[in-house]
């Protein structure tokens, strides 16, 4: 049986861990997280110590676990088991075996002082996106050759209420009885919306028609917009699921863009929306809708399949977040459900850029 592990022990799986390619450490050798402590200062401040009481965290280390957090949709508890249990993440944090760990109490407090902070009049989860997003311009990664829009539904814990409770919930009430019940009432989500998606149905082998499919969602929308030359995210919003994409074309266009194109799907394809492409001095490149009761014409079709090539690369970043990014909404509410959101967006643009400088590494 072997005996306790060393110090040099360690060291060596550590380096293990390194020569498989950990990409916490290539996050670490590029995101400058130090470049964030002035926000958290004014986002989350601590108190002066002169009341006594236990040390907080560090922000930076806080923001480290946040990210984490997002990077793998790890529940508060797992969290906390998991930086215990993984020595590349107490790597990451700057951990030894016997350094203290925050609980998950402890992780839920900083995320829920994050939700309520404001910087300036900005939400404060909006000033950290933006933060890193200029750090992103500044490393070198412009947001060029356009830029793409599109929205996804993010799951929630699905709501079991009436008909009548859904309806006060959709006029802006608290349904009868639920404010008697504060336990019952902090656990409801009165922001997320039901909503279908609908899932094209591939032709028949003998050309005979099939209906497309109907599937039911529940939860929130991440509307996003990405730059065409990088994949980045470049902007973004939350909004419950049951918003329609194509109103929020306007908040997504990003006015730093190099290029002047904007591709995005039939949701975006409206005159309103046109206007404002136009009075922006953009140029529509947006889904050209089938007309109804009508074969589509055969140019339009084309010039539709063109833009299709293009505009599949914003499906990048949804897979990459619902797949091994495993993206959910577990909290309550829909300012809550943005921020979880916003952390997601943010950890997808630090693992990109990682991509993305050793891809520029590779090539020089």
């Amino acid at each position: 049986m072997r005996g306790q592990a060393g110090f040099f022990d360690i060291d060596e799986r550590l380096k293990a861990i390194s020569a498989k390619g950990d990409d916490l450490e290539r996050l670490t050798a590029i995101v400058d997280f130090e470049a964030f402590r002035s926000d958290f200062a004014q986002a989350v401040p601590r108190s002066d110590g002169r009341k006594g009481g236990r040390p907080p965290f560090d922000h930076v280390f806080m923001w480290k676990v946040l990210i984490l957090q997002a990077s793998h949709s790890l529940s508060d508890e797992r969290t906390e088991f998991l930086i215990k249990d993984r020595l590349s993440f107490m790597r990451f944090l700057g951990l030894g075996l016997s350094d203290p760990v925050p609980d998950a109490n402890t992780i839920w407090t900083f995320r829920e002082a994050l939700t309520r902070a404001i910087i300036g009049d900005t939400p404060a989860i909006t000033v950290l996106f933006r933060a890193y997003e200029a750090a992103l311009t500044k490393a070198g990664f412009l947001a060029m050759g356009g830029q793409i829009i599109d929205a996804t539904i993010v799951s929630a814990p699905k709501q079991r209420n009436t008909d009548g409770e859904k309806v006060d919930i959709r006029a802006g009430r608290v349904p009868a009885g639920w404010a008697d019940k504060p336990a019952k009432l902090a656990q409801k989500d009165r922001d997320a919306r039901w909503t279908v998606k609908f899932s094209k149905a591939k032709p028949s082998d003998d050309g005979s028609p099939r209906s497309d499919l109907a599937v039911p969602a529940f939860g929130y929308k991440n509307h996003i917009g990405i730059d065409r030359r990088h994949g980045l995210i470049r902007t973004w919003t939350a909004t419950h699921a049951a918003r329609h994409d194509g109103a929020q074309l306007p908040n997504l266009i990003s006015k730093a863009n190099t290029a002047s194109t904007v591709w995005a799907d039939t949701a975006y394809r409206s005159k309103v929306n046109e206007q404002h492409l136009t009075a922006s001095g953009l140029r529509s490149e947006i889904h050209r809708k089938k007309p109804a009761g009508r074969p589509m014409a055969k140019n339009i079709a084309r010039a539709n399949n063109a833009r299709s090539k293009v505009r599949s690369a914003v499906e990048h970043v949804f897979a990459r977040q619902k797949g091994p990014m495993a993206l959910v909404v577990r909290t309550i509410g829909l300012a809550r459900a943005t921020v979880k959101i916003g952390l997601a967006n943010i950890a997808y643009n630090m693992r990109r850029s990682v991509w993305l400088t050793a891809k520029h590494q590779a090539k020089a």
